[in-house]
């Protein structure tokens, strides 16, 4: 179950950039579940990962070898996330990236390892190694497609988007693959996103944008409130096209809003594709005394199961949203001045009910499959919005079932 139509862009080839596709047979057989992204030597490579405690032996590794050197390969498994595994689960990435490294001549520091799956088993070191020379042979510039197929877990559908840019007179291109479903609440970047554009971009400023565009996509979408331990998203310039640096503000900010356009779709798709989402839900806070409060009480309202299965069920309990907004950890909140809005009907109105308001309208918008919820506290100029989604039977059943 997904919300809305499922149909991949036509992605745009980044030069320096080939995918590779394998079927290792980790969780289920005759399933692409490894996949190899290679980068060209003078690539710069950006990352950022999850903040997660435990995070997993492959973002240890990750982020270990991309402050040693410039990545060569990027090595995603899918079916285990070599998580809570300890020092065997570090030994067995750093043994995927010997042997990666092994068949590409390269140096087990210059690949970059991810996983995704199952929490706490151990890696299956011997089933990856062994598909390794065919994801390698299978390495081409037009395989996006079959890359974004093979980071799935329980997903319904790959995920992907793609931006051009005029930059200087040269045209830059971006084309980015995610994948997300469940235990989604970013807590930097997204479960796992790989993006790569032909742009001339130093490693510092590289990361400075990414970091930007995750707060303002992947940082800003939940569908159940859980943080993975496995979150990383990775930006790759291949430095083929435009030269960006900081003296071009022109520059910097063509190509920012450029990315920012991808990763705003990728974060939508993996909220579009929430475990059993049946409705994508918009819900921005403005008129906000800081960020900070206006966050709070949108991913208060997000994370209310009462509020998100009131959602699923088109029941029009505009309290339950009322009540969230009172609950969220703000200083000082003066709720004669909130108002609320479901899509284009109010339903709130100076902390009341809206004495226009009818039970007919608001559930006529709760029975629409994108809905806005927007709340306005009168108490500043800032705002922020979130997306997220309904609560249904179809998630219960999807994570009651997730490891048989």
């Amino acid at each position: 179950m997904a919300v809305g139509p499922s149909e991949l862009p036509v992605f745009n080839v980044i030069e320096g950039v080939r995918l590779g596709v394998a079927c290792a047979g980790i969780k289920k057989p005759n399933r692409k579940d490894v996949v190899v992204i290679e980068c060209p030597e003078d690539a710069s490579i950006a990352g950022v990962f999850t903040k997660n405690a435990f995070c997993a032996a492959p973002v240890i590794v990750a982020k270990e070898h991309i402050a040693q050197t410039s990545p060569r390969y990027l090595l995603i498994n899918t079916g285990n996330a070599n998580a809570g595994t300890g020092e065997q689960g570090y030994q067995a990435a750093q043994q995927c990236c010997q042997a990666l490294a092994q068949a590409t001549g390269t140096q087990a520091e210059e690949i970059l390892p991810f996983s995704t799956g199952v929490i706490g088993e151990p890696l299956p070191v011997d089933k990856i190694k062994a598909v390794l020379d065919q994801a390698v042979a299978n390495l081409a510039v037009d395989n996006w497609v079959g890359a974004a197929e093979g980071i799935l877990t329980t997903d319904t559908r790959p995920k992907g988007a793609v931006a051009q840019v005029e930059i200087n007179g040269q045209t830059v291109s971006i084309s980015g693959i995610s994948k997300g479903s469940g235990m989604i609440k970013p807590n930097m970047a997204t479960m796992l996103g790989f993006i790569a554009t032909d742009a001339t971009i130093e490693k510092e400023l590289l990361q400075e944008m990414l970091a930007a565009g995750s707060n303002r996509s992947f940082n800003r979408i939940t569908v159940d409130s859980d943080t993975s331990t496995n979150d990383a998203c990775m930006l790759i310039a291949t430095g083929k096209s435009a030269a960006i640096s900081r003296d071009d503000a022109a520059a910097v900010t063509a190509f920012q809003q450029a990315l920012d356009d991808v990763m705003r779709v990728l974060a939508h798709e993996i909220v579009k594709d929430g475990e059993g989402a049946t409705k994508f839900v918009e819900i921005s806070v403005e008129q906000a005394a800081s960020a900070d409060d206006a966050l709070e009480i949108a991913f208060t309202v997000a994370h209310s199961p009462l509020v998100k299965t009131a959602l699923f069920a088109s029941d029009a309990n505009w309290g339950r949203i009322l009540a969230a907004v009172g609950r969220a950890n703000i200083a000082e909140l003066d709720v004669s001045k909130i108002n609320i809005w479901l899509g284009d009907v109010q339903i709130v109105t100076n902390g009341g009910r809206n004495p226009e308001y009818t039970e007919e309208a608001g559930a006529a918008v709760m029975a629409q499959e994108n809905i806005r919820i927007l709340i306005t506290l009168s108490a500043g100029d800032e705002s922020e919005t979130v997306w997220t989604t309904d609560l249904s039977h179809d998630y219960v059943t999807i994570n009651a079932d997730y490891r048989s």
